[in-house]
């Protein structure tokens, strides 16, 4: 099979091959690219990287893609046909011939690079090799051995600068005995602005610092390098800059440049605000600079980040105003204006949802939203949400007990401090940005018709914030929720009857404990071509409540106030990684394992905190709740089968592939794995405890999705079908099945 697949594929690219040949001009010759013969005097240590640097100044680059230039000379030629027309829109590129190929010129781009690389008066040779409508450049280098670094100086003077300048030396990036390196010495000088910016020099510039070679003293390839300034360097860039007055606009506009204003002084900075709309103390540790300091441009930026991150302001914009300075004035000063530009304090909003689910429930929901962005006149935001939703079934792939319906009514607070309310002062240790505070709240009534009513109350109260640009934390040492399950109907009574372990996760109504995240997130950055995610999850209920229990309930559990409680501990990590493969397209991959173990008073993992598998963020070609676990399989398939398809383990892994389609349409093709299992062995779940044949338990599924992406809003549309389903008692095999495909529409990615 794979030799024959071998075949189609090489017939094809002759096929192109010979399809563009007879559109190559006969005085012409198409450019296929361009190689290196290395040769050099003593061994080089990096011979590879060096002609990595040559290959970078090679113009044109060669086409890249037979069927986008076949496609572009059908288009070129007239009537090509919708196909061609389509891939030259997408992949067309027009023809590099070797007549536009400068060979003269690039030899000399290679000879400027080499010397910029430290091999001075090294060679270069070309030879263009030409065959059937194709013809390629052979560069020969010859590299003479590289310069090399003895001593590295700073120039002798009088200018104060100088000796800040030397205290950055035992930090340089240069070397005695590298080579020469001109993007290294480039490096050298961006280090040492930095460092004297920090020190205070406000208008000094990278460009204003030159290096000068000397090899006059050595017979050998060497030379000692100087450091100096460059001549007619201004005043201005020589003398540090202190702060003068801090002025911090606290609800700026237009108008406040004519209305009477009080001014407020915090520990050396003025507050000026027409009237208390941000009280001055607390927005005072946000402001990281005051009268008297020098200039800090690492404090400037962390400022204007902070701000930013209360929620309060829309704009920051921070204005240094220099004084003038004299000849022989050795220190300068910065008038310093912060101008806040504050959101609409109250806003309203409200979001009509259309839901839909892979098990056949779709239904139409709605919340609206108050929120108060300044509630306590510190920066505190208030948002308040009310939710009314309402879910039937409609098909899917579940049989029997259709015409289902789900009532949802919800209403939930959040209260966020911008700071850290905590008995002992820690706000200090954080330097990034300080923690805020939340406090959140809310109850829920869910009905599912023909089955159950629970009410739930949820309450939590933590601290969140983040200790660089990519690691976020959030901790929740108290998160206490409590389930009522009521009205429950026979139906779903004999199913708890059926499954003493299911009964008892619903039995356990307290779930109180602590939560802790953490996340690293690489995915925004610009600055990285491949990105990596991390999040791990720890979830510990019960331990705190234990020690204040006393009474025991007719099943020897412990209660708090005659509520049985759950305990236990569950941890989860999900890594992803995004691999960067150019022109819009990426390879996605994700890996997540989770945990959890019942002990003390808790038999089993209370329901709510059970993993499951399935889904539309998940195994796509599976609906939601409908693998596991483990290679347990439902006598039938009913909506109330997914009770019991959720377990103590799951591992799941994902790839994709995404690719541009057409403007902001986007297209994919995933495989996905995974499932969930039990601990313990449980006799009504049969084959549901995990065991080391896991591996041969994976519910398996592929398929090709659809996206519209939208300045990050993305709709998505995904079809997959199953290629391995763990069931009992069968033998394993793994099959394509089309027939059994499934669609998953959902906002967002799903990872």
């Amino acid at each position: 099979m794979r030799l024959k697949i071998f075949f189609i594929f090489t017939i094809l690219l002759l096929m192109y091959s010979c399809g563009i040949k007879r559109f190559i001009p006969e005085n012409e010759t198409l450019y296929t690219g361009a190689t290196f013969k290395m040769a050099s005097e003593e061994k080089i240590k990096e011979i590879k990287s060096v002609e990595e640097e040559l290959q970078a100044v090679l113009s044109p680059q060669p086409n890249d893609s037979k069927l986008g230039l076949l496609a572009r000379y059908k288009v070129e030629q007239g009537k090509p046909g919708f196909l061609y027309r389509f891939i030259d829109k997408k992949i067309g590129q027009a023809p590099v011939y070797q007549s536009s190929v400068d060979v003269s010129k690039t030899e000399n781009l290679i000879i400027n690079r080499l010397e910029n690389l430290g091999f001075f008066y090294s060679t270069v040779n070309s030879e263009i090799k030409k065959g059937t409508k194709k013809s390629e450049v052979v560069y020969t280098v010859k590299l003479k051995e590289p310069f090399k670094m003895e001593t590295f100086q700073l120039d002798s003077d009088t200018v104060a600068i100088y000796k800040e300048i030397k205290k950055t030396l035992n930090e340089s990036v240069l070397k005695k005995g590298e080579r020469f390196n001109l993007a290294k010495l480039k490096i050298e000088r961006e280090r040492i602005d930095y460092k004297l910016k920090s020190q205070g020099y406000y208008n000094f510039n990278a460009d204003f610092l030159i290096f000068e070679l000397d090899t006059n003293q050595y017979k050998t390839r060497r030379f000692d390098l100087y450091l100096r300034l460059k001549k007619n360097v201004p005043q201005k860039a020589l003398i540090p800059y202190k702060l003068g007055p801090v002025n911090v606009h606290t609800k700026y506009a237009l108008s406040e440049k004519t209305n009477q204003v009080d001014t407020t002084t915090v520990a050396g900075v003025n507050f000026l605000q027409d009237s208390i709309f941000f009280k001055s103390k607390r927005l005072r540790p946000f402001i990281l600079f005051e009268k008297g300091q020098l200039y800090d441009p690492v404090k400037f930026r962390a400022t204007s980040k902070r701000l930013s991150s209360i929620g309060t302001y829309k704009f920051v914009n921070v204005q240094f105003d220099e004084k003038e300075v004299a000849e022989q004035d050795t220190l300068g000063y910065l008038n310093t204006n912060v101008y806040l530009s504050p959101l609409n304090k109250r806003a309203l909003s409200a979001e009509l949802q259309a839901n839909t689910k892979s098990s056949g429930f779709t239904g139409p929901a709605l919340a609206l939203s108050y929120t108060n962005r300044n509630l306590f006149k510190g920066g505190e935001i208030l948002k308040i949400t009310g939710k009314v939703g309402y879910e039937t079934q409609s098909g899917g792939n579940v049989s029997g007990n259709t015409g289902l319906s789900s009532t949802q009514l919800r209403l939930s607070a959040d209260l966020i401090f911008p700071r850290l309310l905590f008995p002992m002062k820690l706000s200090e240790q954080f330097q990034y940005t300080i923690p805020k505070t939340k406090i959140s709240t809310g109850i829920e009534y869910l009905n599912r018709s023909k089955l159950y009513t629970l009410s739930s109350f949820n309450a939590s109260f933590g601290y969140q914030w983040n200790g660089n640009n990519y690691v976020y934390h959030t901790i929740n040492p108290i998160s206490t929720s409590y389930i009522r399950l009521s009205n429950s109907t026979p139906e779903f009574d004999a199913i708890l009857d059926d499954n003493p372990f299911l009964k008892n996760s619903f039995d356990q109504k307290l779930i109180s404990g602590l939560t802790y995240n953490f996340t690293y997130n690489e995915m925004g950055s610009s600055s990285k071509k491949h990105t990596f995610f991390f999040t791990s999850n720890i979830d510990l209920a019960g331990n705190t409540l234990s020690l204040f229990a006393s009474s025991n309930n007719a099943e020897d559990k412990k209660t708090i106030l005659g509520v049985e409680f759950a305990q236990y501990a569950k941890i989860d990590v999900d890594a992803r990684v995004n691999f960067n493969l150019g022109n819009e397209q990426s390879l996605v991959t994700r890996l997540y394992g989770g945990l959890g173990y019942a002990y003390g008073n808790s038999d089993v993992l209370p329901f709510s905190r059970q993993f499951f598998s399935g889904g539309p963020y998940s195994i796509r070609a599976f609906s939601t709740r409908s693998i596991g676990p483990g290679t347990y399989t439902p006598e039938s398939t009913n909506t109330t089968s997914f009770f019991d398809r959720s377990g103590d383990i799951k591992l799941e892994a994902n790839i994709e592939y995404r690719f541009p389609l057409y403007s902001y349409l986007k297209g994919a093709f995933f495989v996905d794995a995974g499932n969930v299992w039990l601990r313990n062995e449980n006799t009504e779940l049969v084959g549901g405890t995990f065991s080391s044949n896991f591996i041969n338990e994976l519910a398996i599924g592929t398929g090709f999705g659809l996206r519209v992406d939208i300045q990050s809003f993305v709709l998505r549309l995904d079809w997959a079908a199953p290629v391995h389903k763990p069931e009992f008692n069968q033998t394993s095999t793994y099959k394509f099945e089309p027939a059994d495909g499934i669609f998953n529409f959902a906002i967002g990615y799903p990872f």
